[in-house]
């Protein structure tokens, strides 16, 4: 029990604020320089961890009655009851048994993948910059800590980007705003202040307190722990709205599932009726029935999902440093086809370097850069400023290149000795240097630099001579380039500095310096189907050039003037034919990734900042660099070491890789399990004795639950990473319906070798059991092999785990029958002939899967949307 229910004691009935500042402290027995150690790890030890209850990973117990709940698990339970009602023990405990292992496995692979999640949880772990003493007589220290270690009384700091830890009191204040969508929608920052004036509306509008959930917009501001873990707002609030709404990846998986569902459901009454009208049978063929609908039952389902998603998320975080906060986000960016991003920090370093000096006429002077790098030399010597000018650091680099190259040392920055400075000022957009000038005693230069038009205005141009520079300065403008104007003047050493009549040097370009993984993780991206678009605040000639650089063909560009005049319709053609978005605010970007979806495509978002929040929640991946904001890396749900695209491009592939097996087990076991249903209700309705027993058609359905196991370990082809892993359930189910339907041809074909081999299949139920057991294993054996996605192009390669598997299950297959355990299951062994004519159906089988694959492979490339193909391609050029 809590012995600290401070939200209690500061909040009146009905949720109306009485407390005031003094009074909250008294009952938190704190003070605004905060806890002693000791204090705060008695209270730790007696409320526990500040963990939100519903984030504490499960234990095994749990999960494994978890996984009872889950629907295929429901149905098989229903199944084994009814058996159990008619007294079909067998059949109710080989379901029992199938129900066990799935659960057991299920249980045990979340919890594998929840302690990997919570691993690393902790590696991007959110801390709190807290202020505790030594003791009583000991000045407050201000420390990090990780948010799980703060209690009620504790006093913390906040400031922009930062997470609220817990529900706090503010003590002091200076401008702050904070998000609190969360826990209000309210899409605008709200205004927070440490008065005693606690505003209008309820307690979540109260100006003195913010709350968890809620980030920091702006300012800063100082407080005090009133709740921390379950007795926040935040907790209860999860508390009543439950688990956070569904992903597109779980919704098809839902869908698919309840589908199958209702046909287990509905296939026993089918079975019973059809064998009664046909037949005459009455409920001694409903242990049949059931078996028949635990075989079309999906059950690793569950199992094949998490280990796919879990293996995945290990291996990105173990060898890039990618971190997947959210296990099914890994299938959603394997299913991404639009990737956004920003220029600045993504596709450029933010680190300007210089591109050309230009005198005039537009010619290459290495001079004109000589006297800006003097300029920038003396700006960091004099003028002391509290970082170096970007743009000062790129000339100085710029000039030792230059002087390296020809070796001149006499042309170096040193030999100019600086007088005084003035420093760049935003108003007059210039920054001037005075320098002795060698070789004249007595007579300084004075070396300008800034606007082209600040520049101008200060020299001694005629009107046809300064429209030609604005010009050349234009174009080069319009070139993506900034530009930056060079002006000296020689004045007496005594003279004032004075900025008027000086003669114009020339021009000095910038260009973004590129990130040095860009050009290849972009041409990786596209080569997998995936389109970079660019969502910047910047001018639009700049992010064209940057493109250029890299080799990014650009299909269009649009601004935010054009964007405001679009209806969502109109913008949703219009975003899927443009690369660069330009002079975008936050509104803008959320937009455009809202139209992309609207478009059909699965859109991830890479940003830092806290303005980037709302297009990170409206993506379907949202990506963060580890050391972005604290609210914006909590709110992706991919955190990366850097801001690489090369990681990006990493994570892509695993979420195929995840995307890839999940589907090809889908494929496999749903249309092999649907065929044999088909053949299994047709052979039974025109045979005078059940096709298989029940016991031998759940041992069938078993073997096979534990061969696919091997799909989560799989490793698909390079081919099969081209393209998005979208699981679209009505491809899906083309997919099941036709391939169903070929292998219940299949099955149907050995009825008529088991009617030859055995001169009639009245004659022996066994040996037709048995060679109805063997083919069935050996046809999903096949399947296995030819239908999953990393057959093809294996020559040279060893094995991998499916075609083991499927080796093992051939074998089961073929010595079972003839084995004490197949005796016991009422199986015999089968004579030779049948061996040889079951090789040649399986031979024409095999033949027919290869030609019905290649034809839905054509087909699924051609439905590929062209102008995406097209844009690929494009971008995969140098």
């Amino acid at each position: 029990m809590r012995a600290l229910p401070p939200a209690a004691g500061a909040v009146g009935p009905g949720g109306t604020p009485v407390a005031g500042l003094l009074e909250v402290l008294r009952r938190l027995d704190s003070g605004p320089r905060g806890l002693t150690e000791g204090q705060a790890a008695e209270r730790l030890a007696r409320v526990g961890g500040n963990v939100v209850p519903d984030a504490r990973d499960p234990s095994w117990p749990r999960l494994f009655a978890r996984s009872l709940r889950d629907p295929f698990t429901a149905v098989l339970l229903c199944l084994g009851l009814v058996s159990a009602a008619v007294l079909a023990w067998g059949t109710a405990s080989v379901i029992l048994l199938l129900v066990v292992v799935s659960c057991v496995l299920r249980a045990s692979g979340e919890h594998r993948a929840d302690r990997s999640t919570a691993g690393l949880r902790r590696l991007v772990a959110t801390t709190a910059t807290v202020q505790r003493r030594t003791d009583e007589d000991t000045a407050p220290v201000t420390r990090e800590i990780p948010v799980e270690e703060l209690v009620p009384g504790d006093v913390v700091r906040l400031g922009p980007g930062d997470l609220v830890p817990a529900d706090v009191r503010l003590l002091r204040s200076t401008g702050l705003t904070v998000h609190q969508a969360a826990l209000t929608g309210e899409s605008a920052p709200v205004e927070k202040d440490a008065g005693d004036d606690p505003g209008d509306g309820g307690v979540l509008q109260d100006l003195r307190y913010c709350f968890q959930g809620s980030s920091v917009a702006s300012g800063s501001a100082t407080a005090v722990v009133t709740a921390t873990a379950g007795d926040t707002r935040f907790a209860a609030d999860r508390r009543r709205t439950g688990k956070p709404p569904a992903t597109s990846f779980e919704r098809s998986v839902q869908g698919v599932s309840w589908i199958l569902i209702r046909f287990a459901l509905l296939t026993p009454p089918l079975v019973l009726m059809a064998n009664a009208a046909l037949r005459g049978r009455g409920l001694e063929t409903l242990p049949f029935a059931v078996a028949v609908a635990v075989g079309l039952t999906p059950e690793m389902l569950p199992v094949v999902v998490t280990t796919c998603l879990a293996r995945g998320a290990a291996l990105l975080a173990r060898t890039h440093g990618v971190i997947v906060r959210r296990l099914p986000a890994l299938h959603d960016i394997g299913a991404m086809d639009v990737l956004c991003v920003d220029k600045t920090g993504t596709l450029t370093q933010d680190r300007p370097v210089v591109h050309r000096a230009l005198d005039a006429d537009g010619h290459d002077d290495p001079e004109v850069l000589r006297w800006a790098a003097a300029a920038a030399w003396w700006s960091l010597q004099l003028a002391d400023l509290p970082a170096p000018d970007a743009l000062d650091e790129a000339l100085l680099a710029a000039a030792a290149a230059d002087d390296d190259d020809e070796d001149e040392d006499e042309d170096s920055l040193t030999s100019y000795d600086g007088v005084t400075t003035l420093p760049f000022d935003p108003v007059r957009r210039l920054a001037t240097v005075v320098v002795r000038t060698p070789g004249r005693f007595g007579t300084h230069t004075l070396i300008t630099k800034g606007a082209v038009e600040a520049v101008l205005g200060r020299c001694a141009l005629s009107d046809d001579e300064r429209a030609r520079v604005r010009d050349l300065a234009d174009a080069q403008a319009a070139d993506g380039l900034r530009v930056l104007a060079v002006a000296t003047t020689e004045r007496p050493a005594g003279d004032r500095p004075r900025e008027r009549g000086l003669t114009f040097r020339g021009l000095l370009t910038f260009r973004d310096d590129l990130a040095p993984a860009a050009a290849e993780a972009l041409a990786g991206l596209a080569g997998r189907g995936v389109t970079v678009k660019i969502l910047t605040g910047d001018h639009p000639g700049t992010a064209v050039r940057a493109c250029r650089d890299l080799g990014v063909p650009v299909a269009g560009v649009l601004t935010a003037d054009r964007l405001d005049t679009l209806t969502d319709p109109e913008l949703t053609e219009l975003a899927r034919r443009t690369t660069v978005f330009a002079r975008c605010t936050p509104e803008h970007k959320t937009r455009v990734t809202r139209a992309l979806q609207a478009g059909g495509h699965t859109v991830g978002f890479l940003g830092d900042g806290v303005n980037d929040l709302p297009v990170l929640r409206t993506a379907d991946v949202g990506i963060a660099p580890r050391d972005a904001a604290g609210v914006t890396r909590e709110s992706a749900d991919l955190v990366l070491a850097g801001k690489d695209l090369t990681a990006i491009g990493h994570a892509v592939a695993a979420g195929r890789h995840a995307g890839g097996n999940i589907a090809t087990y889908l494929r496999i076991t749903l249309s092999s399990n649907l065929g044999n249903v088909i053949a299994m209700l047709s052979a039974g309705l025109l045979l005078p004795f059940l096709p298989m027993l029940p016991a031998q058609v759940l041992v069938q359905n078993l073997c096979f639950d534990a061969a696919q196991l091997a799909f989560a370990h799989d490793r698909p082809t390079r081919a099969a990473l081209r393209r998005p892993s979208v699981l679209d359930p009505r491809e899906l189910l083309r997919f099941i319906v036709g391939f169903g339907a070929l292998n219940a041809v299949a099955d149907l074909a050995t009825f008529g070798v088991l009617a030859f081999a055995l001169r009639g299949p009245g004659d022996d139920e066994s040996l037709f059991h048995s060679g109805w057991f063997t083919e069935n294993l050996l046809t999903q054996a096949v399947v296995m092999v030819l239908l999953s996605l990393g057959s093809p192009g294996r020559a040279g390669r060893r094995p991998g785990p499916v075609t083991w598997s499927a080796a093992a299950l051939a074998a089961i297959g073929l010595l079972l029958p003839a084995s004490p355990p197949g005796a016991a299951l009422g199986l015999s062994a089968l004579p030779g002939v049948y061996y040889g004519l079951l090789a040649a159906v399986l031979a024409l089988y095999a033949v027919g899967l290869l030609a019905a694959r290649t034809r839905y492979e054509r087909r699924r490339t051609v439905a590929l949307p062209e102008t995406d193909a097209s844009q690929g391609q494009a971008m995969s050029k140098p």
